[in-house]
């Protein structure tokens, strides 16, 4: 296992982190988010052994079951090996209170006295505005007095401009994002990468293979351009590698859920140096990157000159998830992250592909010239059908039945603390 160091603190982490979003679930009862404790307890113990040194998870993961299992999954001398990250969730949180109740509820699960890496969660320009107004930094530099948590960052998920505000906006430690050779452009990109760096911050990586995708057998024309390379590798190593090339990157997360994925992910990390990939090597992923752009139903690269748009329809969200599903074939992933992101499931506000009122501003700022409108129906037909609604309304009610039982659950763990405590 390769290490590379947090420039802040002298941390050293196993480039590859454990991301817990997508264990191993009952058999027979898959999206059901129930966890096969067994099977995932010793895959993740496996990975440990092999070098992993950072987990990392968050409250709605696995329906609210991802923390209580690390609990019992890190025992036995475990907890001691690892640096344990989890998140804030700002749809959560209505109050400065519910912050501090709602941490108490994770060291809880986690069957910890404190997180070694807690980022607040999902961040983009709304929910931003909303937790430094409720009080958040405040939050974060009690946390840290009381030795509660160790070092904060943030994940993210807007455009560079905003990533840039946050970055600005206090002493972070690190910062997670999404990225991989098709996403360069998109969220905070590359500039976003090179900009946290340089200004201190460690970079976790999440997404390296969009969702596993880029780990699944090649397009024919893709995998021409893979056979070109005098070194054969796996789609895998391939985007792993072209990540780990990056000095910039500190950690990259996989949700690893099967034990050969696992073995070669920890096989790749133990090779995967800065700066090792050769020119010609390069030269062939960028191959690959555009092939896969002329091959996406809608060719957008998400450079956002469309954005904001005045109806609030978050345009190249949109054809992410509608290439997403025609390319790699994955509308279950694509459906749920439109469900939660657009179409109002985990926010308040709706930025769905059906807000748009034609009024064309995003076909004359678009470089690529792209139909837009026409492809925001597209969109429409593929993810808003009658279901929709009744859909949004369910989980909303979960994200709500979340706070509110995280909420309870610290409060109980307060009557319960001795008097002076």
């Amino acid at each position: 296992m390769l290490y590379r160091e947090v420039e802040k603190t002298g941390d050293r982490l196993s480039i590859l982190g454990f991301g817990c979003m997508r264990l191993p679930q009952k058999r027979g009862q898959p999206g059901s988010g129930r966890v096969d404790e067994e099977r995932a307890k010793k895959q993740l113990r496996y990975a440990i052994d092999g070098g992993v040194n950072y987990i990392d998870t968050g409250m709605p993961y696995h329906a609210g079951g991802s923390e209580p299992f690390l609990g019992r999954a890190l025992s036995d001398g475990y907890r001691e090996k690892v640096r344990l990250a989890t998140k804030l969730p700002p749809w959560s949180v209505k109050s400065r209170s519910d912050m501090d109740r709602l941490l108490s509820a994770q060291l809880d699960h986690l069957k910890t006295d404190h997180i070694d890496y807690y980022l607040l969660h999902g961040l983009e320009r709304k929910s931003w505005e909303k937790m430094k107004h409720l009080g958040v930094l405040e939050f974060l530099d009690r946390a840290k007095a009381d030795g509660l948590i160790d070092n904060v960052g943030f994940s993210f998920h807007d455009d560079v401009m905003v990533f840039k505000e946050i970055v600005d906006a206090y002493d972070w430690i690190f910062c997670q994002i999404q990225y991989n050779y098709l996403d360069q452009q998109n969220q905070a990109g590359t500039e976003g990468l090179r900009y946290a760096s340089e200004r201190g911050l460690a970079v976790m990586v999440m997404e390296p293979l969009r969702g596993g995708n880029l780990a699944r057998p090649a397009p024919p024309e893709i995998q021409a351009l893979w056979d070109r390379a005098k070194t054969k590798r796996s789609p895998t190593e391939w985007a792993l590698r072209w990540i780990w090339n990056r000095p910039e990157v500190t950690v990259v997360l996989s949700g690893m859920n099967e034990e050969a994925h696992i073995k070669e992910n920890l096989s790749i990390a133990g090779e995967a140096y800065p700066n090792s990939l050769t020119e010609g090597e390069l030269k062939i992923v960028e191959k690959v990157e555009k092939k896969y752009r002329e091959l996406t139903k809608a060719g957008c690269t998400g450079c956002r000159y469309c954005m904001p748009c005045p109806s609030g329809v978050d345009i190249p969200l949109c054809f992410e998830l509608y290439n997403r599903k025609h390319l790699f074939n994955d509308g279950k992933w694509a459906g749920i992250v439109y469900l939660t992101r657009l179409a109002g499931g985990e926010r308040a506000v709706p930025s769905m592909a059906s807000q748009c009122q034609h009024c064309g501003k995003c076909e004359r700022a678009c470089p690529q010239h792209l139909p837009v409108q026409a492809l925001l129906e597209e969109v429409v037909e593929d993810f808003e059908g009658p279901l929709l609604k009744p859909m949004v309304w369910a989980t909303q009610r979960f994200f709500a039945f979340q706070r509110w039982s995280g909420v309870r659950r610290a409060r109980k763990l307060e009557k319960r603390k001795p008097v002076g405590d």
